[in-house]
This record gives C-alpha cells, sequence and structure tokens, in this order.
C-alpha cells in the first residue's frame, strides 16, 4: 500500500467494505443468504411491505441491481410481491415466513462479523469510529 492508499479515506473505506462484506458473506452464506439480500432484510425486517422504490432509495443502489436481488429473493422463497391496498398499481414487498424465521441468526452472524471487525478497540474508540462513520456519510449523501 503506497502512501496515497494509506492515507486515502475513499481507499480505507472501500478496501474496509470489502472485508466486511466477505467476511459477512461467509457467516450467512450456512443461511442461504448473500450480502444484498441481508441488507433488504434488514430494511424489511424493520418495517415490511415497502415498495422498489422505497428499497432502492433506502439502500442507495441502482434499480436494476434492486431488481435482480428481489428477483432472487423471490426465487428463494424470501419475500412476495403483493398489490398495495392504498395504490393498486404499486405492488408491495412483503417478507415470507422463511425470511421471518432468518432474522435473529442473520443479525447474529452479522453482529459477529462486526465484533470480530471492532475487536481492537475499546467502547469509547467503537462508539467514536461509528459516530464518525454516520458523519461521513451523511457529508456524501448531501453532495
Amino acid at each position: 500500500m503506497d502512501q496515497f492508499q494509506h492515507n486515502s479515506a475513499g481507499y480505507l473505506a472501500n478496501h474496509m467494505a470489502r472485508l466486511f462484506a466477505a467476511g459477512l458473506a461467509r457467516r450467512i452464506q450456512p443461511l442461504g443468504l448473500a450480502p444484498a439480500q441481508f441488507m433488504v432484510l434488514l430494511e424489511l425486517w424493520h418495517s415490511d411491505g415497502r415498495t422498489q422504490a422505497d428499497l432502492t432509495a433506502a439502500l442507495d443502489v441502482e434499480q436494476a441491481t434492486m431488481a435482480n436481488t428481489l428477483k432472487r429473493m423471490e426465487r428463494d422463497g424470501l419475500i412476495r410481491r403483493l398489490p398495495s391496498e392504498e395504490d393498486r398499481r404499486a405492488r408491495l414487498i412483503h417478507l415470507t415466513d422463511r425470511a421471518r424465521a432468518l432474522e435473529a441468526e442473520a443479525k447474529t452472524a452479522a453482529g459477529a462479523q462486526n465484533a470480530q471487525a471492532l475487536s481492537g478497540l475499546d467502547a469509547a474508540e467503537r462508539a467514536t469510529f461509528i459516530a464518525l462513520m454516520r458523519r461521513v456519510i451523511g457529508n456524501m449523501q448531501r453532495g
């Protein structure tokens, strides 16, 4: 790693994200999940019955990426699409019983990945690190 990479927030954030994703993938793969599916499930476990557009915006991903992820999740029996009662043109994404049953185990796996990643930090450092990441994300979302 050269000096630029060593001091580049973007390079380091990207490297860290890839390592997190790989570790998470290893931990949730036995559950039949991929990281992209897990992110969608986190949103739906928090608030079930959302539109594809809402999920796309919440996760800040491309519409085509979300469409492909949801297609795989529907194929795998994790979600179902139902017409909205308020707007018959809209279809809402709902969790299946299978997806609901995976919540505790998937969150435990993700928690283990986070614990491993943050294991060298004390509680105050962890809190500061998380707070700083939130601020940086906020900065970038504001453009």
